[in-house]
């Protein structure tokens, strides 16, 4: 299916995952909002690298912002019709140390942000009766991490949302699935301790990390496909 001319939003997507999805997006000919909070120079150079592309703040965490954001897309490129949710964050911590603005803050950004993209997002996509709603989602949200207990919630919590939503509007010629990535290497996973870095890779039965660029196929292949939804790709070397 081409995706020739199509709006699409990647929250986040000044660098990582965001940013390569934004750049698998673009080649399709995509036009594509790449979304940022504090990134702002990260957000500009995804842009160089996206034809057609330009760059909106938006902070997934406060409702004005979204709305806000997603008027001066519509203004500025039309209504979205594929939306990645990829912005996100983490505050690690055992459970017995973690405070709930930890746990309120990652559940609010990475989890009650796809909520409010997605529901500003839907009305364009209903009336168009076409849509791609893809979230980024983590293996921990199946398997779970020791002192991620808020980060695997929130990443698990994007499952449960995108089933149920695929059920309401599949009739309605919108898709939605979650691409859930294992170790990928990101500036995040650069600054981990060697050792910390090898005991994740031992649990890998392909023995090696991911590319950005191998995850962002996965939501090229979401946005391209037309009879895939409710689904959880997994692009983690073979860990499940």
């Amino acid at each position: 299916m081409s995706l020739e001319g199509r709006v699409a939003l990647v929250t986040g997507a000044g660098s990582g995952i965001g940013r390569a999805s934004a750049v698998c997006l673009a080649a399709e000919g995509t036009r594509v909002a790449v979304g940022y909070r504090g990134n702002k120079d990260g957000a500009r150079e995804t842009v160089a690298l996206c034809e057609g592309s330009m760059e909106f703040n938006i902070d997934v965490s406060s409702t004005e912002s979204v709305a806000g954001a997603f008027e001066e897309i519509e203004q500025a490129m039309g209504p979205v019709e594929i939306l990645v949710n990829n912005a996100g964050i983490t505050k690690d911590g055992l459970l017995m140390r973690m405070s709930e603005t930890a746990w309120d803050e990652v559940i609010d950004v990475t989890l009650k942000g796809a909520f409010r993209c997605t529901k500003r997002a839907l009305p364009g996509m209903l009336k168009g009766r076409w849509g791609r709603v893809i979230s980024i989602g983590s293996v921990v949200g199946t398997t779970g991490n020791p002192g991620q207990a808020n980060y695997a919630a929130a990443k698990a919590g994007l499952v449960g949302f995108s089933k149920a939503l695929a059920m309401e509007v599949a009739a309605k010629g919108i898709t939605v699935n979650v691409v859930a990535p294992g170790l990928v290497e990101t500036d995040f996973v650069d600054r981990l301790p060697q050792a910390a870095r090898n005991a994740l890779m031992s649990r890998i039965p392909m023995g090696r990390s991911a590319s950005a660029e191998e995850a962002a196929e996965a939501v090229r292949f979401c946005a391209r496909a037309s009879y895939l939804t409710g689904q959880v790709i997994g692009i983690n070397g073979g860990i499940i």
